[in-house]
């Protein structure tokens, strides 16, 4: 994720709604798709929300409360919401714990009473801590927010991020250690959102990976490597095929593309909803 990020491109200007008013074309739409709001900061949200229904998306992801019944009331999603804290000062670190667990009881109850179902969490960075010492940390708080969460019907989803590139010293960057986080806390309310960006800077390996910790993701982002722009043939990652494997899981939840357009913005969408429109 990369929330405080700019929009690449100063010429890039959002096509009128009444130019994208068609459904996306064909595909098998096993797959429900989103769109994270800061890659199209410069697209007022309201026209963002009718631009994804057109194309065939089903969500918003990354969304602070004042936006949530925006999007709601566009007919989509709120796929993923901001939750408290930051990448840098996550859950791994006790003193941070009085705070989070503050800030999240209070925003569960907001989140449930929009049938909102999700809510990213950050392990935050090591700072000189073993991978050992910040699993004990983290299932430490996040255990005593589990039961919320539980009650409230959402899963408290933890970003896996690079720390070799955008998020230096990131602890969760591997899937391995968050999965290992996951078994240590044994509910079903807490998952991973696997960032095939992230991860196929830091392991690749990245359709295999997903067929081991499947059971572990409860949600997914795109972009393109290098650079975190479009996802078709000018980067590495072959996203129809990881698309594929994805359904092949049995994954019910969403998909989000999180890249920064380099070319026209909502085209450059439309084109990412059908590569993975498998």
């Amino acid at each position: 994720m990369g929330a405080m990020a700019g929009m690449a491109g100063a010429g890039l200007v959002a096509q009128s709604a009444s130019a994208q008013t068609a459904p996306a074309a064909g595909g098998g739409g096993r797959l429900k798709q989103s769109v994270s709001r800061w890659c199209y900061s410069k697209i007022s949200l309201e026209e963002l929300c009718v631009q994804a229904r057109a194309i065939g998306l089903k969500g918003i992801d990354l969304l602070d409360e004042p936006d949530w019944d925006i999007v709601i009331a566009q007919g989509l999603e709120v796929a993923m919401p901001n939750g408290p804290g930051g990448i840098k000062d996550g859950w791994n670190e006790p003193r941070n714990h009085d705070e989070l667990l503050k800030k999240s009881m209070e925003l569960l109850p907001k989140l449930a009473s929009r049938g909102i179902k999700n809510m990213i969490v950050f392990s935050g960075n090591r700072r000189g801590m073993s991978d050992e010492e910040g699993l004990k940390n983290c299932v430490s708080g996040l255990t005593q927010i589990i039961p919320a969460a539980e009650k409230a019907n959402i899963t408290l989803v933890m970003e896996l991020l690079n720390s070799k590139r955008d998020h230096k010293d990131y602890m969760c960057d591997h899937t391995a250690w968050g999965a290992a986080l996951g078994e240590k806390l044994g509910s079903k309310n807490f998952k991973l959102l696997y960032d095939a960006y992230h991860m196929q800077i830091m392991e690749g390996d990245i359709i295999e990976t997903i067929r081991r910790f499947n059971a572990h993701i409860g949600h997914y982002h795109t972009g393109g490597v290098p650079g975190r722009h479009e996802i078709n043939g000018t980067q590495e990652i072959n996203y129809r095929r990881v698309c594929e494997a994805i359904v092949e899981t049995g994954f019910q939840g969403f998909l989000a593309h999180e890249f920064i357009p380099v070319g026209d913005p909502i085209p450059a969408l439309r084109e990412a909803y059908e590569i993975c429109n498998v």
